[in-house]
């Protein structure tokens, strides 16, 4: 794609010629947690630990963060990258019967993409490093996005 608005920089490289599932990993987690045995199993669990974690990202990325504001809410997508991917239907320790993939939160799936709302407590290090308020996920794990939490839109009327 060619075409470019006023005040939009391009990256220093094509993301999509990358060779891992064409996903550029912006950064990684860096978290108390290095076993799936130890890491909460949500948000709500991390956060009740009352342990913060950070983000430190890629150089190459770093001034896409420039618009983030401290104090926000932030989605962070990640990569689980340590999750089997072949289970259709699952089965949940707290639950008596399965439950199919789809209608988990559970790291395994097809395509391992973890879906994170934490707020962004400082941008450290020029940029290098975000602190963020409580994190489920182990230590090294790759981070694809980063995108903002609009209540306006992404909280449904029904919430």
């Amino acid at each position: 794609m060619s075409d470019i608005r006023p005040d939009e920089t391009r990256l220093a490289f094509e993301p999509a010629e990358a060779d891992d599932a064409r996903l550029v990993f912006v950064g990684r987690v860096r978290s108390p947690w290095t076993t799936r045995a130890d890491c909460p199993k949500n948000l709500r669990a991390a956060r009740e630990a009352g342990v913060g974690a950070r983000v430190e990202i890629d150089e190459a990325f770093r001034p896409a963060l420039a618009s983030l504001e401290v104090g926000s809410w932030i989605f962070l997508l990640s990569w689980l990258h340590m999750a089997r991917r072949d289970l259709a239907m699952q089965m949940p320790r707290h639950a008596e019967r399965p439950t199919s993939t789809f209608a988990l939160r559970s790291p395994v799936r097809p395509n391992p993409i973890g879906l994170h709302l934490v707020r962004l407590l400082a941008v450290e290090q020029d940029g290098a490093v975000l602190a963020i308020d409580a994190i489920d996920l182990l230590d090294g794990t790759p981070i694809i996005d980063i995108k903002p939490y609009f209540a306006s839109v992404d909280s449904p009327p029904e919430a």
